[in-house]
């Protein structure tokens, strides 16, 4: 699916839940995350999972996630200002039959125009265009607000299933990206312009 055809899709929907933010498209729900969510994940996965009414996985955070990444997105969560409610992780959720796939979403509100996104999903839920889905819509969702001029993510060279999301999605190769764990990454963009010309 590519990004020009998924955003003309009228069936992508954003709605304000109390008390969260929800985004749904054709298969998913994305969850925005909450100080409540992110403190069961790390202390009570039973309750995390009821909390997003799926199913508890047998095995949970996704690929490059781990505990200091919980926490900090916790950290992250709990001295946001309300008007960043969006600006961190979503849960990624398939709709039918529900489940939890992994996560998606910024790292941080948009900073002089611009946003980081990142993605994972579970190793058992790859390969089914679950993340692209899901960092399209969230991509459409930046958009919307016009103080974003640019998405752009990192990832490593060698992970070729991650370029291929972010190729989907209508990002194009920026070059190096910083260093993680002693490790190049790449960067990858998509302007403002370039993606409302996707759209036309």
């Amino acid at each position: 699916m590519s990004l020009r055809s998924f955003a003309k899709r009228p069936n992508v929907l954003f709605r304000l839940i109390m008390p969260g933010l929800h985004l749904f498209t054709t298969r998913l729900e994305l969850v925005a995350g909450t100080v409540e969510l992110a403190r069961a994940e790390i202390d009570d996965l039973p309750a995390f999972a009821r909390l997003l009414d799926v199913p508890q996985p047998a095995n949970w955070p996704p690929p490059l996630n781990d505990e200091h990444s919980q926490k900090s997105f916790l950290a992250a969560l709990e001295t946001a200002p309300p008007n960043e409610t969006g600006w961190q992780l979503w849960f990624c959720l398939r709709k039918e039959p529900r489940a939890l796939l992994g996560s998606a979403g910024f790292k941080g509100a948009p900073r002089n125009g611009l946003v980081e996104i990142g993605y994972s999903m579970l190793g058992e839920h790859q390969g089914n265009g679950y993340c692209t889905e899901a960092v399209q819509a969230l991509t459409i969702w930046a958009f919307r607000h016009p103080d974003v001029q640019k998405v752009i993510a990192h990832t490593f060279p060698e992970l070729a299933p991650s370029i291929r999301v972010m190729e989907k999605c209508g990002l194009v190769f920026a070059g190096n990206g910083p260093i993680e764990d002693g490790m190049q990454t790449i960067c990858y963009e998509l302007t403002s312009e370039r993606f409302h010309s996707l759209r036309q």
